[in-house]
């Protein structure tokens, strides 16, 4: 019994650690089309199709249209999935690689990255059982739910937000850690911290020297 614990727990490990190098050794461009090609194409394809719905039927079907919108919650799911592993890479796959005499608080960062993921869980619940309730009772869902919903979601917007900025925080300052080798500041960091905000221009700068950082190293977890 505690043999097979311990080979679940390695096999589980193992698995982390091949996701982690894996972005940690992905290419600029192929991470920009992860996160940023594909929702723009399906946004363009979805649009589109809406457009040529409109202009090609005389009374076109609302609810035909709703339909294509219960893709929506998927792609940015599957977005969101890329977005926070990139950064969950970069933050815990280059700890090792930190100087000694640097101590960097992952359980701090581990917390408040998650807050996002549960947030972003419940937009998606969110629109999915709106868009659920126009199609199948052909009205808006009730008073009750959206409420309930809508007091869920505003707290945890609030926490999403600073979840977001603290991760972006400890993503810049670990990875200008690393790659000065010292203790840093804020000041030091800031361009990267910009950076990783507007990630679909950052990531052509900082992927390549996250490629050269995690050359020849294994993700220590």
């Amino acid at each position: 019994m505690l043999f097979t614990q311990l080979l679940a727990v390695m096999l589980k490990n193992e698995t982390k650690i091949k996701m982690i190098d894996r972005f940690l050794k992905a290419k600029h461009w192929q991470l920009f089309s992860l996160m940023f090609g594909i929702p723009i194409i399906f946004q363009i394809v979805m649009m589109g199709t809406m457009f040529w719905n409109i202009n090609s039927e005389t009374n076109p079907d609302p609810t035909e249209m709703f339909n294509m919108f219960k893709f929506f919650p998927i792609i940015m799911i599957l977005y969101m999935g890329v977005f926070f592993s990139w950064f969950w890479s970069i933050a815990i796959g280059l700890q090792n690689k930190v100087p000694e005499n640097v101590t960097m608080k992952t359980k701090k960062f581990k917390i408040f990255f998650f807050i996002p993921l549960v947030y972003i869980l419940c937009i998606s619940l969110f629109i999915v059982g709106i868009f659920s309730g126009i199609m199948q009772n052909g009205t808006e869902s009730s008073g009750g739910l959206v409420g309930v919903m809508v007091g869920i979601i505003l707290p945890l917007h609030l926490l999403s937000m600073f979840g977001m900025f603290y991760s972006m925080y400890f993503v810049a300052k670990t990875f200008k850690t690393v790659e000065l080798q010292k203790e840093v500041s804020f000041g030091d960091f800031a361009g990267e911290f910009f950076m990783l905000w507007f990630y679909f221009i950052g990531i052509w700068i900082l992927q390549p020297k996250i490629n050269k950082m995690s050359a020849k190293q294994k993700p220590d977890l």
